[in-house]
């Protein structure tokens, strides 16, 4: 990281927050990086904590064109699959999850003010956790699609909680996580890249095989195993879904990319 990628703290426009109230401090001219961009501070008190909050504006990049696309799979077991194999893993993530649901629910129990006020914290600490692991997952997998010079497909998550079927434990576990946060924080590291993103449409990607196109209910002997009933093709089933999500990234963009037939 060079020198003019650290925010220089400069007089600026700051807001200051806390738990008697929040008010203007310092001139009220914004800062500037030296490429000119426009800066703010906000300095917010919380959970016992004083934070300083620089936010810039950073003018996005031009996109460049993909030669292919790097799919991307989400999940609860494995967070985020890619169609290169990379799978990260939410094993520790849902761990602390299960340790902070049982944790509320004996705070609840209490109903006192010191367990409220511990509780708010719990959530806020989790939610700075989850958030943490969501720009580290989103960071690596634009950082690769960059430095190959692919687009990323992602699927498209609307109503994701309410057409996936899984046991009590993970419907839990599916609430509480973030996808569209990770989908969200994907997207605009991409456009700082200049990486095309594109939804596509999930449907039958974990069934389906990425090597024949066959797709049967039977190529899914369990969670994490794919094994094609047709040819034989066997894969790591998030990777297998990830590769047909690549797939349909790369057919979409060259059906918006076909000319229209004079």
């Amino acid at each position: 990281m060079g020198d003019e990628d650290i925010p220089q703290l400069r007089p600026a426009q700051a807001h200051l927050r806390s738990a008697e109230g929040h008010g203007l401090v310092g001139p009220t001219r914004p800062a500037r990086h030296q490429e000119g961009r426009r800066r703010l501070y906000d300095l917010i008190h919380r959970d016992g904590l004083w934070l300083l909050i620089a936010t810039c504006d950073v003018p996005d990049v031009d996109v460049t064109e993909p030669d292919a696309f790097l799919g991307v799979d989400l999940g609860i077991a494995n967070i985020a699959t890619t169609s290169d194999g990379e799978r990260h893993s939410g094993v520790h993530l849902n761990a602390v999850r299960r340790r902070n649901r049982r944790l509320r629910r004996r705070l609840q129990a209490k109903r006192t003010t010191s367990a409220k006020r511990l509780l708010k914290k719990r959530r806020r600490k989790e939610a700075r956790f989850a958030r943490d692991v969501d720009h580290v997952i989103s960071k690596s997998i634009v950082t690769e699609a960059a430095r190959t010079g692919r687009g990323i497909a992602l699927e498209d998550l609307q109503g994701i909680r309410d057409r996936v079927r899984l046991r009590k434990p993970q419907r839990i576990t599916l609430h509480s996580w973030a996808f569209h946060q990770l989908g969200a924080f994907i997207a605009y590291k991409a456009r700082r890249s200049g990486v095309v993103v594109t939804d596509v449409d999930p449907a039958y990607t974990s069934q389906g095989c990425s090597a024949c196109g066959h797709t049967d209910r039977r190529n899914r002997p369990d969670q994490e195993t794919f094994s094609c009933t047709s040819c034989g093709f066997a894969e790591h089933a998030d990777v297998n879904a990830a590769r047909n999500i690549a797939s349909r990234g790369e057919a979409g963009r060259a059906a918006v990319s076909q000319p229209n037939a004079a």
